[in-house]
């Protein structure tokens, strides 16, 4: 079984972050107990000015194992399918 690393960039009171959020916690519950194991890690770009200056017209982003997977809004489907894809 592998691991994939889901990361959302965003920041705080961005409610296009909170739905993708949500987005994420649905897709990664409803996942096959067979399937991947998901790690998720949050990082905001008011804390990285690095993050801030590469994605702040962009969030949030979700990234899957370090590349951009998809930015505002986040299409269930095509990130489950994203997910199951190896």
């Amino acid at each position: 079984m592998s691991t994939l690393h889901v990361t959302l960039i965003g920041k705080p009171g961005c409610h296009l972050c909170d739905d993708a959020r949500a987005v994420i916690d649905e897709v990664v519950a409803g996942l096959p107990s067979d399937g991947p194991t998901i790690e998720r890690e949050e990082l905001s770009i008011l804390d990285d000015p690095a993050l801030h200056d590469r994605h702040w017209e962009e969030i949030p982003v979700v990234l899957i194992d370090g590349r951009v997977h998809n930015y505002w809004r986040i299409d269930p489907d095509r990130l489950r399918s994203a997910l199951l894809a190896d």
